[in-house]
């Protein structure tokens, strides 16, 4: 495989099939520090198999994922997983926070599991919060903030460890458009100052706006398509 200059995440000629459902036949993708590239395409495209391949959460039949010259099919299970809590960054439709923790505790709940101590932890994580605005509701839980409050807490917890990759699906999809609107702008400023690459799975063009460039996936096939302006 060869990797496009400067690309930090590509992927070449991958295949998936679920029993007789193919879901990928020959995607390809790359993406570079600090640039957003959003995934585009139909429900049931692909583009949600491309994102967990691409992030080493579904190992593909057939190509080649590569992670700052790693191939992620090379790696074992644990150093797949080590690669996620530390390198990887996530942001899911629903956030995903855990409703028994308190915002401050989910933002610090990746640091705790990488062994950082309980009180650094949350001081990183009030920091975040404070960066994306959302520190006034650190010790409630997630039950207690509107949607779009839990949606900036679940991108502060994808950036706290300073990922080098943040793979965000769907983020704004449950959001009405002002808050998706908030949302996409911390998310990607954020990322971009810290030269974080983002890999944005989105059906919206709205969403897809705040990107530097779009790769759309049809039948499990990808295209590039000229940068967003």
């Amino acid at each position: 495989m060869t990797v496009p200059e400067g690309s930090l995440l590509a992927a070449s000629d991958l295949h998936k099939t679920y029993g007789p459902t193919t879901a990928l036949a020959g995607a390809a993708f790359s993406v570079c520090p600090g640039e957003v590239v959003a995934v585009m395409g139909p429900s049931g495209s692909g583009k949600s198999t491309l994102l967990h391949c691409l992030a080493g959460i579904v190992v593909p039949d057939s190509g080649t994922v590569t992670y700052d010259g790693r191939d992620l099919a090379s790696m074992g299970d644990a150093d797949r997983s080590a690669l996620r809590r530390s390198e990887f960054g996530f942001v899911f439709q629903f956030g995903q926070l855990v409703p028994e923790l308190t915002c401050v505790e989910n933002v610090a709940l990746p640091l705790r599991l990488n062994g950082v101590r309980s009180r650094q932890a949350r001081q990183e994580a009030l920091g975040w919060l404070r960066r994306l605005e959302i520190d006034d509701a650190a010790d409630q839980r997630p039950g207690e903030v509107s949607g779009g409050q839990g949606q900036r807490v679940a991108v502060a917890r994808a950036l706290v460890t300073r990922p080098r990759v943040v793979f965000a699906d769907e983020p704004t999809g449950a959001l009405d458009s002002l808050n998706g609107e908030r949302v996409m702008e911390l998310l990607t400023d954020t990322a971009r100052s810290a030269g974080t690459a983002v890999v944005l799975v989105t059906h919206e063009p709205r969403v897809a706006a705040y990107a530097d460039r779009e790769v759309v996936v049809r039948d499990g096939r990808t295209r590039d398509t000229e940068p967003v302006t």
